[in-house]
């Protein structure tokens, strides 16, 4: 499995899943021009994607999602909550999956997971190789970790999770008091001591790359998100790598100890791509 991150953060998510010819889009949250530039930065075509899966329907994941699956021909899968709520997709054509689905694409077996998120019916994913059985968990847009998720992080090999933002940046920065709120509930976003939590709580000898995803960049930093939950893995036995995701370039590929892949260019792309 080889796991490649488009982009990550507030103005647009997606993580591209690689299991020999298959491959699938979690969030198309970009527009068509800028999904298809980021794949090319990877030397991906954008007709060789199967599938999306939307996470939630908030526009920084949903994106361009109907419009990319419209020009290459790729099926859009999302709960029941998200077609209802994402005005975009109400005229596509939308698999319906639940917040427990088992889903096969290829050589891609899916596993959603309900979070906790102020949107309707939103999904963490778990994926895993049918051919090696290599595992990588996505997990944003949350506000808690509850056991049910941890217990399906306790076994990847890559782990995607948030780590939105610093309590004492978020306490003193721009954002008005009731998004700060919004922020730091239960249905908001992991800050980066949560993140550590969860991260810490799920290490073992196979986890070999863990990106923090969703990074705010004014409640944030790649540095102070990197040391928070490294100092939590100091006291484990974690050996792997620790990588911020971006939001204004592509970041990996990321793939299991042992596995080899071709690097990528790595193109710096316009927030207005």
């Amino acid at each position: 499995m080889i796991v490649r991150i488009l982009g990550s953060g507030s103005k647009g998510n997606s993580v591209l899943l690689e299991a020999g010819d298959t491959r699938v889009l979690i969030d198309a949250g970009f527009s068509p021009r800028g999904v298809q530039a980021r794949l090319e930065a990877f030397e991906v075509a954008p007709t060789s994607i199967e599938a999306v899966i939307i996470t939630h329907e908030h526009t920084d994941h949903v994106g361009s999602a109907a419009k990319c699956a419209k020009k290459w021909g790729w099926r859009i899968l999302a709960s029941a909550g998200t077609r209802t709520g994402c005005a975009s997709l109400a005229k596509a054509s939308v698999e319906t999956i639940s917040g427990s689905a088992l889903i096969s694409i290829g050589e891609l077996e899916l596993k959603t997971i309900a979070v906790s998120h102020d949107a309707n019916e939103p999904l963490a994913v778990i994926a895993t190789s049918q051919k090696t059985g290599a595992r990588t968990g996505i997990v944003y847009d949350l506000g808690i970790c509850t056991e049910r998720l941890l217990k399906s992080l306790r076994d990847l090999d890559i782990l995607i999770i948030e780590a939105n933002h610093d309590p004492e940046l978020l306490r003193f920065g721009p954002y008005p008091p009731v998004l700060q709120r919004r922020i730091a509930s239960r249905y908001g976003h992991l800050s980066n001591d949560a993140s550590a939590r969860a991260v810490g709580e799920c290490v073992h000898k196979g986890l070999s790359e863990v990106i923090l995803a969703h990074l705010s960049q004014k409640n944030n930093t790649p540095k102070i998100a990197m040391e928070t939950v490294q100092a939590v893995l100091r006291r484990t036995n974690f050996q792997g790598r620790v990588t911020p995701a971006s939001q204004g370039r592509v970041t990996g590929p990321f793939a299991p100890k042992g596995a080899s892949h071709r690097s990528p260019k790595q193109l710096e792309l316009s927030l207005g791509v």
